[in-house]
């Protein structure tokens, strides 16, 4: 049997009613107007992570936009690399001191590594370590800023410089390693390879820091300085004059002398 239609209840009829909404209104789910949407009435998005989602191809919530982290200052990012060199220096000195398995294994490399390639040629990447030929290389750099202005810088890279043998002429003493192919002592860390990360990585941050005209690439410098400094303790390995690991302990020791230096450098560049 087929029902009547109920007939509609006007307003002043009792029963219950559904609320109309009125145009301008902000609800919970519809949003402004009857839009649909998930959002306020003054068309921001609501103060929540699920609001402040993107929604999918096919309308279902994403992620959560990713919360930024700490930004790293330039300080962090100096102070991390320099850690490790220190570290790495401090591990290298106690085997030596102490004749630990790092030692043997060294002595082992060196034996395989001495007298390979030509003897003139590994002559000469040693002598580039020598105070003769580093010198005058990092007097051109001091005499090239002096000339474009600098006044501190220069005297700051001399005493870069002087910290070489205050530092080394100690260790060499206080550690007393034999040499590879002689009876004599002290021999770590390596000098040369010393005097060559300083001379040439401060000659490199004097002409970067007083750069006028810009040179065409700022990374030749450095560049330079990295392989004249590698080239060192190659020549000096191979020819016999010291063990690997006196090389890479200075390799770690010379950018720890020249940070002060690149910090006054950098300073310079930022005003």
């Amino acid at each position: 049997m087929r029902e009547t239609p109920r007939p509609r209840e006007t307003v002043g009829e009792s029963g219950p009613e559904l609320p109309l909404r009125r145009p301008g209104r902000a609800f919970a789910r519809t949003g402004a107007s009857g839009s649909g949407t998930s959002h306020r009435s003054d068309g921001r998005p609501p103060h929540t992570p699920r609001g402040a989602r993107r929604t999918g191809p096919v309308g279902h919530p994403g992620t959560p936009p990713p919360v930024p982290g700490w930004p790293a200052s330039p300080v962090s990012r100096v102070l991390a690399p320099l850690g490790l060199l220190a570290a790495a220096f401090a591990v290298i000195t106690w085997q030596v001191v102490a004749e630990g398995p790092l030692v043997r294994l060294d002595e082992r490399l060196g034996g395989d590594l001495f007298g390979r390639g030509p003897a003139a040629l590994t002559q000469l990447l040693s002598d580039l370590g020598a105070l003769p030929v580093a010198l005058p290389v990092l007097g051109c750099a001091i005499g090239f800023a002096l000339y474009r202005g600098a006044r501190r810088l220069p005297l700051y890279a001399a005493l870069t410089m002087a910290a070489v043998p205050a530092v080394v002429i100690p260790l060499k003493v206080a550690t007393a390693r034999q040499g590879p192919l002689t009876e004599a002592v002290n021999y770590y860390p390596s000098g040369h390879t010393a005097t060559a990360a300083v001379a040439y990585g401060a000659s490199a941050l004097l002409l970067l820091a007083v750069r006028r005209p810009a040179w065409p690439r700022a990374w030749v410098p450095p560049l330079v300085a990295l392989l004249l400094t590698a080239a060192t303790g190659l020549g000096l390995v191979l020819h016999g004059y010291h063990w690997p690991l006196d090389v890479l302990a200075s390799w770690c020791l010379g950018p720890l002398l020249l940070a002060p230096l690149g910090w006054a450098c950098r300073r310079l560049r930022h005003r």
